[in-house]
């Protein structure tokens, strides 16, 4: 999977094969913003035009256009990556917490 981004929105992009064309999607939003084209050019018009709408359509109607998120999350796991996971943070001298947030920074 490809992403695309501008002015601060990033989009996930896969091709479909059925109608030979490429479709996105803007991510990190609580809103769904969909495009779609059948060239490369196209396609990047699309998401430059979609992420114009949205602002447009977030600004029309009063509401904060990103989605926020908490900083919270809920993670479920099996006991024994739990484990692992607990051990590997203790041997590097951090807190579970600490060391999950930075393999995912890491990760991403």
């Amino acid at each position: 999977m490809s992403t695309l981004k501008y002015q601060g929105y990033e989009a996930t992009v896969e091709y479909d094969n059925d109608d030979n064309i490429f479709v996105g999607r803007i991510v990190g939003i609580n809103d769904i913003v969909a495009f779609h084209g059948t060239s490369v050019e196209e396609l990047k018009q699309a998401f430059e035009e979609s992420v114009a709408d949205y602002l447009a359509a977030c600004k029309e109607f009063g509401k904060a256009p990103d989605k926020s998120y908490s900083g919270k999350l809920v993670w479920r796991t099996t006991p024994e990556l739990h484990a692992r996971a607990a051990k590997q943070a203790e041997i590097n001298g951090k807190s579970l917490n600490n060391w999950l947030s930075e393999t995912v920074a890491s990760a991403c």
